[in-house]
């Protein structure tokens, strides 16, 4: 990524309003309390001719109890050495503190150009604090309101000359057309464990807090010529469970990103087994048509002796009936094992998602085992089906033309379903099976 603007700060300046303002999305969560963001955030943005990345961070901490403290720093960390510019981010309406000339030191190392931005300049009177920052040694503030939008564009001038002209096909899609992979799953199964595993890299705060991750983390992976987009949420549990607005608001993006996706990675905890939330999960990703994988992590911790990996399975794939047809990997996080594995089966599922089948060689396979067993005769009608197709869907749909499709009963769609994926291989896909009039 050539062009990388990191937003830094202390907490509740209003980092997640500017980020979702220059990327024209709600995608992280903005809230009052401290530390609702806790990892990197990324998203895309245009002004004028430059495209660049923008990265939200976590609230600047130092002395205050938290139990992410150390975490965010991090991240922060790992934000700043990758960014080409820096917007410090200060609140007009509490004025100069000593955490902002703290963080400032931390910015005077790392020696990239910084923009000192002074939200919440909304009225004339929060406006005039801003020359008070003057104080920081970091140059002249922008007085901006970010939640209106306020004097950004002035802030956006001044990035232009630190961001490299190029086209947008370099930062913005095709990433849009690469294969989306969501990991979604209850808290603590070791969704961002399993994507710091894969990235070789702290990409996400892991701890054993329930929701820990808030927002959903998107996420390029460009290594062994394979490349997608991969998206840590947050943990899903039961709406009486639910706490506080974040948590809310957190399991919202999740649901939203498993819509946007194109293969959901379903975690759960071998220790604890499939639940009815995991169930509840796996459903809602089936109506939305998604590929599916599902992901047994922890095995390390499950006694083989009593519980071995295909008893394990034939008892997941009998609570999970008819939904019986996901391929299912056992992982361990801690211990890195079956984790480029479980990238491998998302991908194949990808590839069996997109599978077009011409309709001669449906036709050819189809045809003779509708003729070994044809649909029952309903009312003394005698039902004809003709011929099929594979139509095209976000999902293996296929259309068979008969005389009488509104007799067809549920049980013969069931079979003719089971066909297409024992001749075609539909792993992890869900396959939609019509009935049209000829």
């Amino acid at each position: 990524m050539a062009n990388v603007v990191a937003i830094v700060g202390r907490s509740n300046v209003g980092k997640s309003t500017l980020f979702n303002r220059l990327i024209e999305a709600r995608k992280a969560i903005m809230d009052g309390s401290i530390s609702t963001t806790r990892d990197r955030h990324y998203g895309y943005a245009q002004w004028g001719n430059r495209y660049f990345t923008v990265i939200d961070t976590g609230g600047y901490m130092h002395g205050i109890y938290d139990v992410f403290e150390k975490g965010i720093r991090e991240q922060i960390q790992l934000a700043l050495n990758e960014a080409n510019v820096i917007l410090f981010m200060v609140d007009c309406k509490d004025g100069l503190i000593d955490l902002d000339k703290e963080f400032a030191n931390v910015l005077r190392k790392v020696h990239k150009p910084v923009f000192l931005v002074a939200n919440k300049a909304e009225s004339l009177t929060a406006a005039m604090v801003a020359p008070s920052f003057y104080a920081l040694g970091l140059g002249k503030p922008f007085p901006i309101a970010a939640i209106s939008g306020s004097g950004t564009g002035e802030l956006l001038d001044a990035l232009l000359p630190y961001l490299k002209e190029q086209p947008a096909a370099e930062t913005d899609p095709p990433i849009a057309m690469l294969p989306k992979l969501t990991i979604l799953g209850r808290p603590n199964v070791g969704k961002s464990s399993f994507l710091n595993v894969l990235l070789d890299e702290k990409r996400s705060i892991v701890s054993p807090v329930a929701g820990t991750t808030r927002d959903a983390i998107d996420t390029e992976y460009n290594r062994y010529n394979k490349r997608f987009i991969l998206t840590d949420t947050a943990g899903i549990r039961r709406k009486s469970k639910i706490r506080d607005s974040i948590e809310f608001y957190s399991v919202l993006r999740a649901i939203k990103a498993m819509q946007d996706s194109d293969i959901c990675l379903v975690m759960i905890d071998a220790q604890y087994g499939i639940e009815a939330q995991d169930i509840a999960l796996i459903a809602l990703a089936h109506r939305y048509k998604k590929g599916m994988v599902l992901v047994v992590n922890k095995w390390d911790l499950v006694d083989k002796e009593t519980m071995a990996a295909h008893t394990y399975r034939a008892h997941l794939w009998k609570k999970l009936a008819p939904l019986n047809y996901l391929p299912i990997v056992f992982v361990s996080t801690i211990k890195k094992q079956r984790v480029y594995q479980t990238i491998e089966k998302a991908l194949a599922v990808y590839q069996n998602k997109i599978k077009k089948i011409s309709t001669s060689v449906l036709n050819k396979i189809m045809l003779p085992i509708i003729e070994k067993m044809h649909p029952a005769a309903v009312k003394g009608k005698y039902i004809k089906i003709k011929y099929c197709t594979q139509v095209t869907s976000h999902t293996p749909t296929f259309a068979f033309f008969c005389n009488h499709p509104q007799y067809i009963q549920p049980n013969y769609k069931s079979y003719l379903e089971n066909k297409l994926r024992s001749h075609f291989d539909f792993e992890g896909v869900p396959v939609q099976v019509v009935f049209k009039k000829k």
